[in-house]
């Protein structure tokens, strides 16, 4: 398994590095304690990735995800979702046990 990107993340992600004007950033995928199910998904753009991160091309982007995040987060599909009740980033998770309504935070 491994993490993916639809292509409407990679061209969403792609559209804010431009807006950011910091088109050879990576996308950096993450998890943290928090959120109302335990663990909340965490992204951010950093220009190089860590020294253990493993690294993922789509196409225009670069993604890292730091060891122990990855642990969390290995077989997910990340898509972006533009809708009249939501719009951003949905992560499809199978490792997760159970997730909140807004779908930013899970459990394992």
């Amino acid at each position: 398994m491994a993490l993916t990107l639809t292509p409407a993340a990679v061209d969403r992600v792609v559209e804010l590095k431009k807006k950011r004007q910091t088109p050879d950033h990576y996308l950096r995928v993450g998890v943290r304690g928090g959120g109302c199910s335990g663990l909340s998904y965490v992204l951010d753009f950093v220009e190089e990735p860590g020294p253990k991160d493993k690294v993922f091309t789509f196409g225009d982007v670069k993604v890292a995800v730091d060891r122990k995040s990855y642990l969390f987060v290995n077989g997910t599909e990340i898509d972006f979702v533009k809708g009249l009740m939501k719009t951003g980033f949905e992560f499809k998770n199978p490792l997760a046990s159970g997730s909140c309504s807004c779908g930013d935070s899970f459990s394992i």
